[in-house]
C-alpha cells in the first residue's frame, strides 16, 4: 500500500501546528500573531493586525481587549474613529519569549536532518513558498509569527516574491495608462 506525499505533508502541517501551538504557551495563535506583528511593526490598528493575522476585524477587536486586559498591549492616541495599538514592556517581553520558543520548536523539528538534507530541505520549502505567494497581503498573514529580523529581503522566498508580483503588476499598470 502507498501513503501519498500529499499525506504526509498534511501530516507534517500538523507537526508543525502543534510544535507551534506547545509554543505559544496558552495564546491562541491570533494573540500570538498580533503581538509579533506589534513587536515586529511597532503600532497597528485592530483592522490593519486583522488583515495580518488573517481574522475578521471583530475577532481581532476581541483579541485586543484580551490583550489590554492582561496589559500586554496598550492604545495610543486616538486619531478619529481609531487608535494604534502598540506593546506594552511586557507584551515586548512576552512577544520575544513567544517568538524563541517558536524558533526553538521549529529547530526540534529540523533536528533530525543532516547538514546536507536540511540545505536540500530548504531550497524546496523556498519553491513552495514562493510559488505560493501571489500577493503583499498573502506575505504578510502567512509571515505572521516570523521573526522578520531573520528573514530580509533577499533570504526571504515570500517577501521576494511579494516584492516581484508587486513590481509587475506596476509595470503592466503603467503599460496600460
Amino acid at each position: 500500500m502507498h501513503v501519498s506525499i500529499e499525506n504526509k505533508l498534511g501530516a507534517f502541517g500538523v507537526l508543525l501546528s502543534d510544535a507551534t501551538a506547545v509554543a505559544l504557551d496558552g495564546f491562541s495563535c491570533s494573540a500570538a500573531a498580533l503581538l509579533l506583528t506589534l513587536g515586529y511593526q511597532g503600532e497597528a490598528t485592530a483592522t490593519q493586525l486583522a488583515a495580518i493575522a488573517g481574522i475578521t476585524q471583530p475577532t481581532a477587536v476581541r483579541v485586543t481587549e484580551g490583550l489590554i486586559r492582561r496589559r500586554l498591549i496598550e492604545r495610543g492616541d486616538r486619531a478619529g474613529r481609531t487608535a494604534p495599538l502598540r506593546l506594552t514592556r511586557e507584551g515586548v517581553r512576552r512577544a520575544q519569549a513567544l517568538q524563541r520558543a517558536r524558533l526553538e520548536a521549529m529547530k526540534g523539528v529540523l533536528a533530525v536532518l543532516t547538514v546536507r538534507e536540511r540545505a536540500a530541505f530548504e531550497a524546496v520549502l523556498d519553491k513552495l513558498l514562493a510559488e505560493a505567494t501571489q500577493s503583499r497581503a498573502f506575505a504578510r498573514r502567512t509571515c505572521r509569527l516570523c521573526n522578520h529580523g531573520d528573514c530580509q529581503g533577499a533570504l526571504c522566498p515570500i517577501g521576494s516574491r511579494a516584492t516581484a508580483v508587486e513590481k509587475a503588476h506596476r509595470l503592466r499598470d503603467e503599460e496600460t495608462s
